[in-house]
This record gives structure tokens, C-alpha cells and sequence, in this order.
């Protein structure tokens, strides 16, 4: 149990006020899973938790929420509260506040994120969550319907949690997400490939992959190529295959990790220019989209002689003593070819061999 988030729980008690862990950390806990997911709902609003807390050590307040920073711990504290109106199927937009815990819990998305823990490290369970996670089962609070309505991410982190946690989604929630698919349309790409990404990195993600086939999400997610899809260990390979660079965001290292695995599916794999060229990450990627063993990719890999420019065995100032040159751009020509031939194994990394080639070839 973490000692901070009951101290905080303490102190908001101490004030007169209730306060409960919820959601993912009593969630894991009860799961036998280590927890870093610290939201705290309480009957206190934000100008009482100010008071409590101090301004100072609050970092942000949006919809009934503050951030609370302790012991370099993050702690999302929200007040007790009723969703009166979203926009766009996705934000709350109109709240009221309340005193009511279990109708607070109520507003949630699945049961299993509605236990709680009190003060004193107690688990609470008022909406049959354990009951839902003994049977391994995911299922909305209240009316599958108007959950996946108000808010259409629900149909992702409902398959995210799937995913990881190896659970069935309940029939009720599956007809929910079938007929509001269409919402998916709408969500941002960004909070799209950021549940995506979530799927994709989780060890089951080839359950995941079949969830969102067998509910139709596809098309309205714009993954065309899904039904193709070979998963990968890493999540960019599974995005390589999607064709989506001009619709989802991607940093530019996603970005640039993409385009070197579109380019090597079209090459010879196992040459030893491309796994130089491409390197081990990319490399192993595309060994497991295309069904080679990675052992014998890392093998080859392992067995270069160089793996990096820097590695060549002689600088550029003993070429230039070597061959009685000042530096000059011939220098960029000479190392292009020590690395050709370094990595195609015609030359070893050797500084004494590397100066005879020099001089054989270069010196007039």
C-alpha cells in the first residue's frame, strides 16, 4: 500500500472531508499488479483541497480536478461530481458537485475501476468490480449505451484493458461499441494512437488486433491494412504496416523508424550493407514481419565488424600523415570506402591493415 497516497487521504479526512483512492491503483492492487495510477475523488472541491494543500503545491485544476505533486508522486485528486453534459461525445463540459461517493463511482466507465481504498488501506467494492474481475469480464456502470455515447474512448479503453488484462468484454458493451463505432470518426488521432499504442506494445496485442476486427473498428479507426497485420514485439512495426503516416501523429523518430521499415521490406534482409545501414532495432522488426529467425538476424549483426562509422580504426589525421595530404574533401571518399569494404568483409577493422590498404590504393 503506498504511504503517501494514504497520508493524503488522512489529511483531507482530518479535515472533515472523504476521501478515497480509485480506479486503477485499487484496481491492481486487489489484481495482485504493482500501481503508479494515483487518482484520490473525495467530497472536497478544489478551493477547500487549496486550502488544505496550499496553492503551491497544487499544479492544475480543469473539470473538479487538481494535481497534487508529494514525495514525487502524482496524485489527480477529483471532487465528487455528476457528467451533466459532453461535448463532442467526448468531454465533460457541465458538472455538479455532490456528496454522494457511490454516485460519483456511478459516473465511471467500467466497474472493475470503481473500488476504492479509505484511510486505513480497507478495499471497498460498492458496483460488484471484484465480482467482474474474478469472472475476468469488462462491463460498463449502468447502461452499456449511454456510457459508449458520452464518451466514444471508452470503446478503445475498453479493448486496452481487454488486451492487457486478457478479459472478455461483456455482450452488452459489445452491442455499445458495434453501434456507436461510427463516434470513433470523430476522436482526436492523437488520444486515438495513444490507446492504440497501448494495445499494440501489450504482449496480447494479437487479442487486441482481433477485438477491434471482430467489432468492425477498422474502418473507422482507418487502419485498412489491420486485417493483413503481422504483429510485432515493438508497436512501430505494427504501425509500418497500417499506412497511416499521413493520418495519425507520429514524432519524428516513429516517423523516421517507419519509413527505414517500408524501405527494408523491399531489400535483401540478411545482406550485410542493409543490417549495417539499418541496425539491429529496425532490422528485428522486419525479420518478424517477414517470418526470418531473429536469432540468425542477430547473429549476422553481432558478427560485423563495425556497426558504427566511429568504430573505423584510424582518424582522419593519419590518413592525411599517411598519404602526405593536407584534409581535404578526398577524405570523405577514402572513409566511404574503408566502411564499404570494412562491412562487406573484405577489409579488417584493422589499423595496420587499413594503412597498407591506403597506401596500395591511394598513394600515387
Amino acid at each position: 500500500m503506498n504511504e503517501t497516497a494514504l497520508k493524503i487521504l488522512k489529511t483531507i479526512n482530518s479535515n472533515g472531508y472523504e476521501a478515497y483512492l480509485v480506479g486503477g491503483y485499487p484496481r491492481d492492487l486487489y489484481m495482485g499488479k504493482e500501481s503508479v495510477d494515483y487518482d484520490i475523488c473525495t467530497s472536497a472541491t478544489p478551493k477547500e483541497l487549496k486550502n488544505i494543500f496550499g496553492g503551491s503545491t497544487l499544479k492544475a485544476e480543469q473539470y473538479g480536478s487538481v494535481t497534487l505533486i508529494m514525495n514525487n508522486m502524482r496524485f489527480e485528486i477529483t471532487t465528487y461530481r455528476k457528467d451533466i453534459k459532453y461535448l463532442n461525445n467526448r468531454k465533460p463540459i457541465e458538472i455538479e458537485y455532490i456528496t454522494d461517493l457511490v454516485e460519483d463511482l456511478k459516473r465511471r466507465d467500467f466497474t472493475m475501476n470503481t473500488m476504492c481504498i479509505n484511510k486505513d488501506g480497507e478495499l471497498l467494492d460498492f458496483l460488484n468490480g471484484k465480482e467482474d474481475i474474478n469472472n475476468k469480464i469488462i462491463k460498463t456502470v449502468g447502461n452499456a449505451d449511454l456510457k459508449i455515447y458520452e464518451d466514444s474512448l471508452r470503446i478503445l479503453r475498453a479493448i486496452r484493458f481487454a488486451t492487457i488484462l486478457n478479459f472478455k468484454l461483456d455482450d452488452e458493451l459489445k452491442d455499445a461499441i458495434i453501434k456507436h463505432r461510427y463516434l470513433l470518426r470523430t476522436l482526436s488521432y492523437y488520444r486515438k494512437k495513444e490507446e492504440l499504442d497501448k494495445i499494440f506494445s501489450s504482449t496480447n496485442s494479437k487479442y487486441g488486433i482481433e477485438l477491434l476486427l471482430d467489432l468492425g473498428l477498422d474502418g473507422p479507426l482507418e487502419l485498412h491494412n489491420l486485417n493483413k497485420l503481422i504483429p510485432t514485439t515493438y508497436p512501430i512495426g505494427i504501425w509500418s504496416q497500417l499506412d497511416v503516416l499521413d493520418k495519425y501523429s507520429f514524432n519524428n523518430a516513429e516517423k523516421e523508424s517507419i519509413v527505414k521499415i517500408n524501405e527494408l521490406m523491399n531489400k535483401d534482409l540478411l545482406d550485410n550493407n542493409n543490417l549495417y545501414k539499418y541496425g539491429l532495432y529496425i532490422s528485428t522488426i522486419v525479420s518478424e514481419i517477414k517470418g526470418i529467425d531473429k536469432k540468425e538476424v542477430n547473429k549476422r549483426y553481432n558478427s560485423l565488424y563495425i556497426h558504427n562509422k566511429t568504430e573505423i580504426k584510424i582518424e582522419a589525421k593519419e590518413i592525411c600523415e599517411l598519404l602526405n595530404k593536407n584534409p581535404g574533401q578526398f577524405l570523405k571518399e577514402i572513409f566511404n570506402d574503408i566502411e564499404y569494404k570494412i562491412v562487406n568483409k573484405s577489409l579488417e577493422n584493422d589499423k595496420d591493415k587499413i594503412k597498407y590498404y591506403l597506401l596500395e590504393t591511394y598513394l600515387n
